[in-house]
């Protein structure tokens, strides 16, 4: 449960503030000036300050310094009336996370407090997981602690001493292959070959002779015989990348191949027995694939003997921390950047406002987009910390991280618009949260009781 301390010189207004926050899951601490509010930092463990601007004595501003001294890295949230506006922008600029403008609804605060909580997590754990990337959090080279991928650890763990066919779903850039590679080097194939082949990079008529081999002679070009990548991967995996890209008379010929566990080279006539593990992956809805003809059906229930999904990162934001920290150490390490003294680089992780932005982006090149995100922030950042201006403009502006507004009429009032838009976000965080409201409400950064009042608006 987090701790929220709250200041303002009217002894009323924590202890009401108190009841409205403790309903939304958190403890409160209250405190009638910055001096007690002080004591209460340095006494308790607090998780974020929620103070007044307008105080005697030490004001809020002061206050906010005097914190940014003792912890660094504490949100806080600046509380204000509409005259002290100014004071509240001077306030941001010296470190708060934001302000929010008196008379406030309940549930704008809690989801600014429970974002601003969010947040403060990415930075704290990116000062103390540097060494805390242990096996309880990766397997193989897969990283990760939420559930969607202790699910997958799960999976792989189970799968991989067998010789089940595997199908890895997911989006490009998630790390399909690591799952692959994860699998096999678990396996009782691992001192075999793993063969990878990507069945989007080779040309219909290549494909073909690059998967089975061909016998000289074969077609134009063929001046000598070749072994294809099944026959390369015998007593091995073999992980074919893509799948759903195969071209369907090659689908066929893979359909055989999985049946007899043999395969003809092109221009051959002999059947040569190969003992393989099919690996495969794609990043396409293959079920909906089968039914627009474009994929066998036959073809898709081999395959899919077992399921593993790679969540997107936009899914999975609570392991960004953790890839952050194996990204870093991978490029301040293994590449040895320097400075422009020549000293190599040590990067210690992002501020907070860097945090904030990598937080709010919705990732669509997911990990594969972070990695190079933070090898280009390691290449030109010049301090300690990656900073805004070490970060992409499509970060900085928040490109990627925009609401599809698709389906919405073009003559919508601004009412029905944002009633549409808020319906849509309902639905699609109940689905990810598994219709769990708690979880829901968390994904979205509103209360619980928000969430349900919001539900029952819709009929959802």
């Amino acid at each position: 449960m987090q701790t929220i301390l709250i200041v303002d010189d009217e002894k009323n207004y924590p202890k009401i503030l108190g009841e409205v926050l403790k309903d939304e899951g958190f403890s409160t601490i209250p405190a009638s000036s910055a001096l007690e509010a002080l004591e209460s930092i340095k006494s308790s463990h607090v998780d974020l300050v929620l103070t007044d601007v307008m105080m005697p004595g030490i004001d809020g501003i002061e206050l906010l310094a005097k914190i940014k001294e003792l912890t660094p890295d504490m949100p806080v949230i600046i509380m204000t009336a509409h005259g002290s506006v100014e004071r509240a922008v001077e306030a941001m600029q010296k470190g708060a996370y934001t302000y929010i403008l008196k008379p406030f609804d309940n549930e704008t605060l809690v989801a600014h407090i429970q974002k601003a909580i969010s947040i403060h997590e990415i930075v704290k754990e990116n000062s103390i997981l540097r060494e805390a990337i242990t096996t309880q959090y990766n397997f193989g080279n897969i990283i990760g602690k939420s559930q969607p991928m202790q699910e997958l650890y799960t999976i792989i763990k189970r799968v991989a001493p067998t010789n089940a066919n595997i199908l890895i779903e997911g989006e490009s850039g998630t790390g399909k292959e690591l799952v692959a590679k994860s699998i096999h080097y678990n396996s009782p194939r691992k001192n075999g070959p793993l063969i990878s082949v990507n069945c989007s990079a080779f040309a219909e008529t290549l494909l073909e002779s690059e998967l089975f081999g061909h016998e000289k002679g074969a077609f134009t070009g063929a001046s000598s015989m070749k072994k294809g990548r099944f026959e390369l991967a015998d007593q091995g995996s073999i992980f074919l990348d893509e799948i759903g890209e195969l071209p369907l008379n090659i689908q066929v010929k893979l359909l055989r191949v999985l049946q007899e566990k043999t395969i003809e080279r092109v221009g051959g006539i002999n059947s040569i027995v190969v003992d393989f593990r099919l690996i495969a992956a794609t990043n396409r809805n293959l079920e909906k694939e089968v039914k627009e003809g474009r994929f066998r059906e036959d073809l898709y229930y081999r395959l899919n003997v077992v399921r593993a999904v790679m969540p997107a990162l936009r899914d999975r934001k609570g392991d960004i921390p953790l890839l952050i920290n194996h990204f870093l150490q991978k490029y301040s390490h293994e590449r040895k950047f320097t400075d422009q003294s020549g000293n190599l680089k040590q990067l210690e992780g992002l501020n907070s406002e860097a945090a904030r932005m990598l937080f709010d982006y919705s990732w669509p090149g997911n990990v594969r987009e972070l990695e190079n995100l933070i090898e280009r922030a390691v290449i030109l950042s010049t301090g300690r910390f990656i900073t805004p201006a070490d970060l992409p403009l499509q970060i900085r502006k928040g490109i990627g991280s925009q609401l599809n507004l698709d389906g919405i009429p073009e003559n919508a009032g601004l009412n029905e618009t944002l009633a549409a838009v808020e319906k849509r976000m309902l639905q699609k965080a109940m689905a990810q949260a598994g219709n769990i409201q708690t979880k829901a409400a968390e994904m979205l950064g509103i209360g619980k009781s928000g969430l349900s009042q919001k539900l029952k608006k819709y009929g959802l």
